[in-house]
């Protein structure tokens, strides 16, 4: 039989109720509980070898979903018809590259016109009508591993006011891009980006953080909160931490330009500086539609 301290028991904060804790306290009668979650969380920010391989290949699968996605779009299809498309494919790729796992929580979210306002708002009927900003978001998940891919596209020539604010939202990717390094922080990245949005006239439509890390997830536990990057984060970035770069800007419903403008690649820490793991293009040049 396991044998328990009196004086203290490891235990983690993050996710233990207030009731889970005081019944835990009257069966171990403990006088001191020690919250081990800061602790592995530390730990997980940083992968294993084998973690990142099966991470390059999530990115590797989300690729996919995305060029099921961008093949779908067409005038009058539905968002959910869309997102169906990416979704399908990347459990047919994970199913033929990964024979023995197991299929659950590969997922897409599509959104069209002011649906993309908020990243991740739900899935709807709506039919895609030429000139609409469009917002894919493809997220395989292999064996308990999640990896991303996000991108702006825009179903036929988008007005000058659109193409400027994406144009800038791209340019801010870039600059994250660059600024992914061994000794960078995540509040110094933060400070960057924040600099150039305000340049542009630009820092009040930021919508959240610029990025997270990656590893296991599920609906009650995921990425680690000491690799997310922003301004009250100061981890310091090192070899082997994988970490998304994810500007969002969202512009208000009656403004010049409205929708929601993000874009998501997932880098690898080295020694020297960082691997861009997702293949997926990205900008005007790649992601406008022929209506």
């Amino acid at each position: 039989m396991r044998t328990f301290s009196l004086r203290e028991q490891d235990m983690t904060a993050d996710h233990l109720t207030l009731a889970a804790r005081n019944t835990l306290e009257a069966l171990l009668g403990t006088r001191e509980l020690v919250d081990i979650a800061p602790a592995t969380m530390a730990k997980r920010m940083v992968k294993s070898d084998e973690e990142i391989a099966l991470i390059r290949e999530g990115a590797r699968v989300a690729d996919v979903g995305g060029a099921a996605v961008r093949d779908a779009i067409r005038s009058g299809t539905r968002e959910i018809d869309v997102a169906m498309a990416g979704r399908d494919a990347m459990e047919l790729e994970i199913a033929r590259a990964f024979p023995d796992s197991e299929m659950r929580d590969t997922w897409v979210w599509f959104q069209s016109g002011l649906n993309t306002d908020g990243a991740h708002n739900p899935v709807t009927m709506r039919q895609l009508q030429p000139g609409d900003i469009l917002s894919m978001n493809t997220f395989p998940m292999i064996s308990g591993y999640y990896t991303a891919l996000e991108r702006t596209l825009f179903l036929g020539e988008p007005d000058a006011d659109s193409l400027r604010i994406w144009k800038a939202n791209v340019a801010a990717h870039e600059l994250g891009l660059s600024l992914i390094k061994p000794g960078a922080t995540c509040s110094g990245i933060c400070d960057e980006i924040n600099r150039f949005f305000a340049d542009e006239g630009l820092l009040q439509y930021r919508s959240f953080g610029y990025g997270h890390s990656f590893g296991v997830l599920s609906h009650y536990y995921g990425r680690e909160a000491g690799l997310e990057l922003r301004e009250d984060i100061d981890t310091v970035l090192e070899p082997n931490m994988v970490v998304s770069i994810e500007p969002m800007l969202w512009i208000p419903e009656g403004t010049p330009g409205a929708g929601g403008y993000r874009e998501h690649d997932i880098l690898v820490v080295g020694d020297t500086g960082a691997e861009n793991i997702t293949g997926f293009p990205y900008g005007p040049e790649a992601n406008i539609v022929a209506a």
